[in-house]
């Protein structure tokens, strides 16, 4: 496996995208209690991604996000005073109890290879693996072959009539992020990228993805767009996957036919309880970030889920990614925070009556 050296993962250079408008501050009535112990804490406002920034626009995790233009609507939900990036979009969910806020504009912005992970799902949802099946066996074209040497993208070296198993090339698109394969699977499953990605907005459609357009499998190309919201709602999915999900957990990994290791580009996964999920970056989309992290409190284990989009759009997708990264890894810790006192606070208020 290789990728062109100098050239980061799916960049493509493209004009500078506009960034969305911030928004106001909806806090429900359930943080209003929460609130007054994380300041006690005294480490919340230290973090870098926050300053200067209005707090969530907050929404259920399962509603549709609003029309471009539209104000999101106030719920009840969850919400906490979390360290939103400065710039672009993102939101967090947590199982079992729902939104735990919405920053940004939620209006169609690239999303690079965060678009892999639809393309995962439907490949699954076609062709479903059970524990430790292989699937079935994918021959390599000359189309992704050649792709393969491109100096402008992330792709696998790969050779024409190489034979992989779908979980194989599962590995090679979720982990070093390779585009050549992404595209090989959308010829294999429909015979074309074309009429891939028609099952692509199909299988968004079915998911309440309003908001959502995929016009490729790999990513790179721009005209791919959503948003937080959306994402979370294909992440709240695919991860009940546990093919999917054992693989994009993986830090590194071996695929016969490749002398390396492959390494994983989702720089998180370094976190201790970081389970995945998967990076994206291009010039258009700057640096974004669909992730997924363990909380333990009360002999429970939560899956919580978010994605940070259009980080640094317009610059050098490694700023984007940098950012991206850097703002995730702060909302992973102090959602984790605020979980762990809300609950305690929750269970003290129960014995107590």
């Amino acid at each position: 496996m290789s990728s062109a050296p100098a050239t980061d993962p799916d960049d493509q250079r493209s004009p500078r995208h506009e960034r969305p408008r911030r928004r106001t501050q909806r806090v429900p009535r359930w943080a209003v209690a929460v609130l007054p112990a994380v300041i006690g804490a005294g480490s919340w406002f230290a973090y870098t991604c926050a300053k200067d920034q209005p707090g969530p626009d907050t929404a259920y995790a399962s509603e549709p996000a609003p029309a471009p233009g539209q104000s999101q609507p106030a719920t009840t939900a969850a919400s906490l005073p979390l360290p939103w990036p400065k710039e672009g979009q993102a939101a967090i969910e947590a199982e079992g109890i729902g939104s735990l806020g919405v920053k940004g504009d939620q209006k169609p912005v690239p999303i690079a290879s965060i678009t892999k992970v639809m393309t995962a799902y439907v490949i699954l949802k076609d062709h479903p693996l059970k524990g430790q099946d292989e699937g079935p066996t994918i021959r390599i074209d000359k189309t992704a072959a050649n792709e393969s040497v491109s100096s402008s993208e992330s792709t696998a070296a790969v050779k024409e009539n190489q034979e992989f198993t779908e979980r194989q090339l599962l590995k090679l698109m979720l982990i070093p992020s390779a585009n050549n394969i992404a595209r090989q699977f959308a010829r294999w499953d429909a015979g074309s990228q074309e009429a891939f990605t028609k099952k692509m907005n199909k299988a968004a459609a079915e998911l309440g993805m309003s908001q959502t357009t995929y016009t490729g499998a790999s990513g790179i190309e721009v005209t791919n767009k959503s948003t937080a919201v959306d994402q979370l709602k294909l992440a709240r999915t695919i991860m009940k996957n546990d093919v999917f999900r054992s693989i994009v957990a993986m830090p590194k990994a071996t695929v016969p036919g490749f002398p390396a290791e492959l390494t994983n580009t989702n720089v998180l996964l370094k976190t201790p309880g970081v389970v995945g999920l998967k990076t994206g970056s291009t010039t258009p989309a700057g640096g974004c970030l669909l992730w997924a992290a363990e909380h333990q409190a009360q002999d429970t284990k939560r899956l919580i889920l978010g994605v940070v989009l259009h980080q640094r759009a317009g610059l050098p997708p490694t700023e984007g990614r940098r950012v991206a990264a850097d703002c995730s890894r702060e909302l992973i810790t102090a959602a984790r925070q605020a979980l762990t006192t809300q609950l305690s606070e929750q269970s003290s208020g129960s014995k107590a009556r």
